[in-house]
């Protein structure tokens, strides 16, 4: 099998029959339009499964008002219901499905797929990230969720949902904030850039509530994270040092050419040692993270 086609194999059928299914249209003769049924509204039955547990009722009204006049424009995504014969149970559409029935619409259009349960959770977490309402936090959740429970690499996830690997990595790192901090980015009290500024503090969770009382903005908030761990840098007792030789200053030099950041090696005992490597900001960081995984 060639590499390419093992990568796009890797990706799982749950998560390829969604990115083609999500991009169906209404337009005769589409490739999958055979696949089209229209199915009685009553045989379809939401997934117990869905990672989506909150729908908002005024955004539904509001959708219900808009399938009155036009119909559902998009299918829904079924599969032949694993234990209730007649019935199919919802993939993906739930909040179409929902607000269909608001609208008392008799019918709906859906694509029959046949899926396993394992299938069926992976598309139901894609399906989640591609909400518009979707903070930062929950969306680097279901990224996470992806990665540990399909193997999805960052770099097959930002292939298939078109995003940049950059964009992914830099939302995983944001699950590192204490619980406090990744609350305050739900509730909308701090943004993901507050957060992202906030990943290097040891005192995350008090600065983000600083950052909240004064209104602070994303570049001042990067500048007093800079500015405390100057302060914190000072403040530590200098210790001496062995003077190194010139081979280990030459080579801190040419890794720090090479890396294009700043490279300490601090000898310890006999053979071990310290290889210290300091990041500018987080493009620094994330280029950084892509030599060492050899990407």
């Amino acid at each position: 099998m060639s590499e390419a086609k093992a990568a796009k194999r890797g990706l799982g059928r749950g998560l390829s029959a969604l990115m083609a299914d999500m991009d169906v249209t209404e337009t005769t003769g589409s490739p999958n339009a055979k696949d089209r049924q229209v199915l009685p509204i009553e045989q379809i039955t939401a997934n117990p499964d869905q990672p989506r547990r909150s729908f908002d009722p005024d955004a539904l009204q509001e959708l219900a008002a808009s399938l009155s006049q036009r119909g559902i424009l998009q299918p829904l995504i079924v599969r032949p219901h694993p234990r209730d014969e007649g019935l199919y149970q919802i993939v993906a559409g739930e909040r179409r499905w929902r607000a269909a029935q608001m609208a008392q619409l008799h019918e709906v259009p859906v694509i029959i797929r046949q899926m396993s349960d394992t299938e069926v959770l992976e598309v139901a977490i894609i399906e989640n990230i591609q909400r518009a309402d979707l903070n930062a936090i929950e969306e680097a959740a279901s990224y996470r969720q992806l990665m540990d429970k399909f193997g999805h690499t960052q770099e097959r996830l930002a292939e298939a949902l078109n995003k940049s690997r950059s964009h992914i990595a830099n939302l995983l790192r944001l699950l590192n904030l204490p619980d406090g901090v990744q609350d305050m980015v739900k509730d909308g009290k701090i943004s993901a850039g507050h957060a992202r500024a906030l990943i290097t503090a040891p005192n995350a969770a008090q600065l983000a509530r600083k950052v909240a009382e004064k209104g602070l903005s994303v570049r001042e908030t990067e500048e007093m994270v800079r500015k405390l761990g100057q302060t914190e840098s000072a403040a530590k007792p200098m210790r001496g040092a062995p003077e190194k030789d010139a081979d280990t200053r030459a080579l801190e030099g040419d890794l720090s050419a090479q890396l294009k950041m700043r490279v300490q090696i601090n000898h310890a005992r006999q053979d071990g040692g310290q290889m210290v490597i300091t990041y500018r900001d987080l493009n620094q960081l994330d280029r950084l993270c892509q030599i060492l995984c050899g990407s």
